[in-house]
């Protein structure tokens, strides 16, 4: 596995607390941030990933690392799900979530609960689906993580994993290392009170077993009928796997 990564290396803080920190930190800016540095490319992404379940028609939806919950909403919109559960370890990023679900009026549909991705705090066998955006990457035991998610899904239930990934074909790949080690940490000093945060963002990246190699780990902790597909010459990918 690789080494862990951590938003804030000259603290002693666990992976988790600074993760939990470094989201409180950038909420208020994370939503802009998101759509200006993907130039609006990680909403197509949340959509193609939601996708994925239209055939499984869920009827209660876990959305961990839910943050400001863009995914969740995607969810109620293509598969009119009875519920999405959301959680997250940021009370920053889940702050958002709830002003979107007040202006929404999506109380019913959309709830969301501070919570550790790897300690979830409901019963096996509870949900049709669970789905994760950009969130497995900053899990501080990545097969904890996996094994949780996969102990809460009914049997026959889908998890659907959206992660950014390495690209392996020029030029894509040497662009893409540019403007992640380069313009998106240059980016996010100037808009985001916490520069470090735009700097974990390459490094976490990079550390991520991606590709096969998490389809791998995927089937290890018991997923069945593994997949995966590069998007966007390979700049983020979509797992699925069955309980």
């Amino acid at each position: 596995m690789s080494k862990t990564v951590r938003p804030y290396q000259d603290s002693d803080a666990t992976k988790k607390e600074q993760v939990a920190s470094m989201f409180n930190n950038i909420s208020g800016t994370y939503d802009f941030l998101n759509h200006f540095l993907s130039l609006g490319i990680d909403m197509i992404w949340r959509k193609i990933a939601i996708k994925e379940l239209l055939n499984d028609k869920p009827a209660l939806i876990l959305d961990v690392a839910t943050g400001t919950g863009d995914l969740a909403f995607e969810a109620i919109k293509t598969l009119d799900p009875e519920k999405v559960i959301g959680v997250d370890i940021s009370d920053g990023m889940l702050s958002i979530a709830r002003d979107k679900i007040k202006k929404r009026n999506m109380h019913e549909k959309f709830e969301v609960r501070l919570g550790d991705s790897e300690k979830l705090l409901f019963d096996n066998d509870s949900f049709d689906a669970v789905t994760v955006a950009f969130g497995v990457r900053n899990f501080e035991n990545l097969e904890k993580g996996l094994i949780d998610m996969l102990r809460v899904l009914k049997p026959g239930g889908k998890v659907v994993i959206l992660e950014f990934s390495k690209p392996k074909v020029f030029p894509v790949k040497q662009a893409y290392n540019f403007y992640f080690k380069y313009v998106t940490p240059s980016i996010g000093r100037i808009f985001s009170k916490d520069s470090s945060a735009y700097t974990y963002l390459p490094e976490s990246v990079a550390s991520f077993p991606d590709g096969e190699n998490f389809n791998m780990l995927m089937q290890k902790v018991g997923y069945q009928n593994t997949k995966f597909r590069a998007l966007t010459f390979g700049i983020c990918s979509i797992y699925t796997g069955i309980k």
